[in-house]
């Protein structure tokens, strides 16, 4: 299993670094170009645009076919939306790589999240499997941008644009000395069945509720960090130091997770996890100085990235086994969705009633939410019951 797992870990890497660095490069090679902020604006959302639409029938998919033939494809979509880059370095052509590797980094993380969800043998198991995968693209999102920054320095953008077309390679290399998983006796689709019907089920249906609360605390925290900080007069490097501390702090916590697995139980991670992060949104407008809002930022990060393991194991838990892979599509879709609306609904927002008010209202609504998580009820387990003693 650990030799599975790390071969997963190492594909996800690449095929999502080639995203991350292309979502750094194009927009970089569209603004000196002289493109403005919101044909930019355009361009970013194009690469969370094709998950959604491509999620069901990619998790659809992935169920009939398993890990290497999707991954494939993956592969297939993200080489040549790169490799179009490199040849015709224009604005249309940078919207379809954007559309392409978007797709195949998609494609590529239900095939892998199913796959590795076979991998565990229990609960324990399972709550490991995913604290380890979620590594993945925390790593991704350091090379990725990072590789291409200094490649677009030293060469150009079209070196950039190439190398980034040769990590979706390394990634089959990587798939395909991973050992596919005995087929499944197939079960047949009932006349009229929706991927949607997944949602019938209550605590799926609050799963993907309390997913959708915390997944857009992320799109808050990235898109009004910057903007409390200008209102605080902070510099730029002040500002990017808060963002960091975040990415930091939570991977540090996905690289302890497996360790603690054992210990944990998801509905108490989950819940916990939404009431601090109400605490801290009330706290941020409140902060002064970059110094307070980089300990909160830190905090944050634990909290939030502790959620991905614990959301991922109670998923396998709780749906079909045959379906795994629409219940994931369906997560990916809710995710990427809320990417590309959520900044526009923040940022009117923010316009009409001030960056103070949308940390309250969001931390108001996650810390009412997070009542959903503590009654999300896997198999096997008693609800989680808060109770103050006298």
């Amino acid at each position: 299993m650990r030799r599975a797992l790390w071969r997963l870990i190492g594909a996800q890497i690449c095929l999502h670094a080639a995203m991350t660095g292309f979502r750094m490069a194009a927009p970089l090679m569209a603004l000196r170009e002289g493109q403005g902020p919101a044909t930019v604006g355009i361009l970013l959302a194009l690469f969370a645009t094709s998950q959604v639409f491509l999620a069901l029938p990619a998790g659809r998919y992935v169920d009939q076919h398993g890990l290497r033939k999707p991954v494939r494809w993956a592969v297939v979509i993200t080489v040549a939306g790169a490799a179009l880059a490199v040849a015709w370095p224009v604005f249309p052509v940078l919207c379809l790589a954007a559309l392409a590797t978007g797709a195949g980094s998609g494609i590529t993380v239900i095939a892998l999240q199913r796959h590795a969800g076979r991998l565990a043998q229990d609960t324990h198991e399972l709550r490991q499997v995913f604290s380890w995968l979620a590594i993945g693209p925390s790593i991704s999102n350091f090379v990725g941008p990072l590789a291409a920054g200094l490649l677009i320095d030293a060469s150009g953008f079209r070196a950039a644009y190439a190398f980034l077309a040769v990590l979706p390679l390394l990634a089959w290399a990587w798939v395909a000395r991973v050992d596919e998983h005995p087929a499944e006796v197939a079960v047949e689709r009932p006349a009229g069945q929706r991927s949607w019907d997944l949602l019938r089920q209550k605590d799926f249906r609050h799963l993907m509720l309390v997913n959708w609360l915390l997944a857009s605390c992320w799109d808050v925290h990235t898109f009004l960090v910057p903007v409390l900080g200008h209102e605080r007069g902070f510099s730029a490097t002040a500002i990017g130091s808060v963002l960091g501390a975040f990415a930091l702090a939570a991977t540090a916590v996905r690289v302890a997770m497996p360790w603690l697995a054992a210990r944990l139980r998801e509905g108490l991670v989950v819940g916990a996890a939404m009431l601090a992060t109400a605490l801290l949104f009330a706290l941020y407008p409140l902060v002064q100085s970059a110094l307070l809002m980089t300990i909160l930022s830190v905090l944050l990060g634990v909290a939030l990235g502790s959620v991905q393991p614990m959301v991922m194991s109670t998923l396998h838990q709780i749906t079909p086994r045959h379906r795994h892979g629409e219940a994931l599509g369906l997560r990916s879709m809710a995710i990427n969705l809320s990417s590309v609306v959520m900044p526009l609904l923040f940022g009117s927002a923010g316009t009409l009633v001030g960056v103070t008010a949308v940390f309250w209202t969001v931390g108001s609504v996650v810390g009412t939410g997070s009542r959903l998580a503590f009654r999300i009820r896997p198999a096997g387990q008693e609800p989680v019951r808060l109770r103050l003693k006298d």
